[in-house]
């Protein structure tokens, strides 16, 4: 009896082993090729820059906050100022106003009033509340007034009947009086009201509110 060997039968799984190894290194080569790159890739400068910059971002927040929050109170903190400095400002001029006022209304009554018997007294009490201007003016021409008002036996007495502020600031006041001044005289022996608008200067001097300049508009 004959007996017949496959050939095809015996190779076939040597050439299957054969195959399987090759796969085998195949898979082998490319897992240690991939291996580097994914190690290179995390070396890589573009890699820890992509990592740092959220940090760089979130470090450099805090301080441009610091900032915003610094400037906007110093704009807070000057505006607080200029209200508090305009507030300040109305009060001392409407203050300014109302003693400017007061001295003004006292200082017509002295000014329109006059006894004949008492006149250096009266001029003394005219000069003690006059600056300026007026002061001069009124000095120069005294002794001549003096002499007039003796020499007619002049009396007189004003009173300010309504007045109001014109215009003010801290140092210089604008005052508005109307005053009925009664005056009697040698020539004239019956009093008689003659009713005056004085528009009167009044400044801060030595801290007394003075009349520089008084006028009859």
């Amino acid at each position: 009896m004959t007996v017949t060997t496959d050939k095809k039968t015996d190779t076939a799984p040597e050439e299957l082993t054969e195959a399987t190894e090759e796969i085998h290194e195949t898979e082998g080569t490319e897992e240690s090729a991939t291996e580097p790159d994914a190690a290179d890739a995390a070396d890589s400068p573009e890699s820890s820059e992509s990592t740092d910059a959220p940090t760089t971002n979130a470090s450099s927040r805090p301080g441009w906050l610091v900032g915003a929050l610094a400037g906007a109170l110093v704009v807070a903190l000057a505006g607080a100022g200029f209200l508090g400095w305009k507030l300040w400002n109305v009060t001392s001029v409407d203050e300014a106003g109302r003693q400017a006022q007061e001295a003004a209304n006292a200082y017509a009554q002295v000014l329109t009033s006059i006894d004949s018997n008492k006149v250096d007294e009266n001029f003394d009490q005219v000069l003690d509340g006059a600056t300026g201007e007026f002061k001069d003016m009124y000095s120069q021409s005294s002794t001549q007034l003096r002499q007039l008002l003796i020499d007619n036996k002049a009396t007189a007495h004003g009173v300010v009947v309504e007045s109001a502020v014109q215009s003010a600031s801290p140092d210089e006041v604008v005052v508005l009086l109307f005053v009925d001044q009664s005056v009697s005289n040698t020539s004239v022996p019956d009093p008689r009201i003659d009713r005056s608008r004085i528009k009167m200067t009044m400044e801060l001097v030595d801290g007394r509110w003075r009349a520089s300049k008084v006028e009859l508009p």
